[in-house]
């Protein structure tokens, strides 16, 4: 384990996006990482892989930056970098409600509850926990008992909230995300919403994962992660799969993307079932014209339309 992947957020003021995005790239790239990290006035949200004294470097350069001062980066040991490429883009801001009054977690963001307190306090009676991601994310894990909204971007969640507001009255709400980027500025917005006892799990669940105490325990599933590893494991007590295969419901931790680029489409998959589809997670985007497994793969055209044949027959 020679190389390493550093996820981290940080909110803070940086004048000009645009300027420091740039700059940052050619930082990253001289320090030869790989990576993919978003920049905005109100601070800056990423995740980068490369060897130890790599990383280290940029760690020390982020920490002695006073922009970052306080900065907490969350590590994980892998066998070789976790991007293909680096890059550094400017955005409006980090994360996205659809606000017309965004939130500042600088100013409003609810309580941090370390992962052994989370552990205990999402046991109880009083208290719901609400998962801050996508429906692709908790397929794949999520902490049992926590409500699955059914949304596809973080921007429709507060709609979803206010549409099932009955979950959360008279409760103690705890809700919790990947790293905790999200967290900072959800809870920040239940709060503005009018609940007052809000608590977001600090450090996310990949270091919920890692607490010598809390050890992952009450997580099913896996993390899905913004990288080419795709999903990571945290319970280490008593792991599980709850992910199921998008065809055949058998249990599954493997990610793809549907073969039609229109599409792309993430879903659960064994190797089997993708070869079976051809990467297409309908009918439809398999023989769609521009499928990507097809050409990936070399398969001709007369050999494509065989397999579409067969596949077409046992779906009826």
């Amino acid at each position: 384990m020679n190389y390493r992947v550093l996820l981290y957020y940080h909110y803070t003021t940086i004048q000009s996006p645009d300027d420091f995005a740039e700059e940052h790239l050619q930082l990253c790239k001289k320090m030869n990482l790989k990576g993919r990290i978003l920049v905005a006035s109100e601070g800056i949200n990423g995740t980068v892989s490369g060897t130890i004294e790599e990383t280290n470097a940029y760690i020390e350069w982020m920490e002695n930056n006073s922009l970052f001062k306080g900065i907490v980066f969350k590590i994980d040991e892998v066998e070789g970098h976790a991007f293909k490429k680096m890059h550094v883009r400017p955005k409006p801001e980090l994360v996205n409600l659809n606000l017309a009054h965004d939130i500042d977690p600088l100013e409003m963001t609810g309580r941090y509850v370390a992962p052994a307190d989370f552990y205990e306090q999402m046991q109880q009676d009083d208290t719901v926990v609400i998962d801050a991601r996508n429906t692709y994310e908790f397929d794949v894990g999520h902490f049992e008992g926590a409500i699955r909204p059914e949304i596809e971007t973080f921007r429709e969640l507060p709609k979803w909230i206010k549409d099932n507001k009955e979950l959360l009255e008279g409760k103690r709400i705890l809700t919790y995300c990947t790293g905790g980027v999200r967290c900072e500025k959800f809870s920040g917005w239940l709060i503005s919403e009018g609940y007052d006892d809000v608590g977001q799990l600090h450090g996310g669940i990949v270091t919920y994962g890692k607490d010598p105490v809390a050890q992952g325990k009450l997580w099913n599933g896996q993390c899905y992660v913004f990288d080419e590893r795709l999903v990571v494991p945290i319970n280490q007590v008593s792991p599980t799969i709850v992910g199921k295969d998008h065809f055949d419901g058998t249990p599954c931790e493997r990610y793809i993307n549907c073969a039609n680029p229109e599409c792309n489409k993430q879903i659960l998959s064994s190797q089997e079932n993708e070869a079976k589809h051809l990467g297409g997670c309908t009918i439809e985007c398999t023989k769609h014209k521009r499928n990507r497994y097809i050409h990936i793969h070399g398969i001709s055209k007369e050999v494509a339309a065989e397999r579409i044949t067969i596949l077409e027959q046992s779906l009826r």
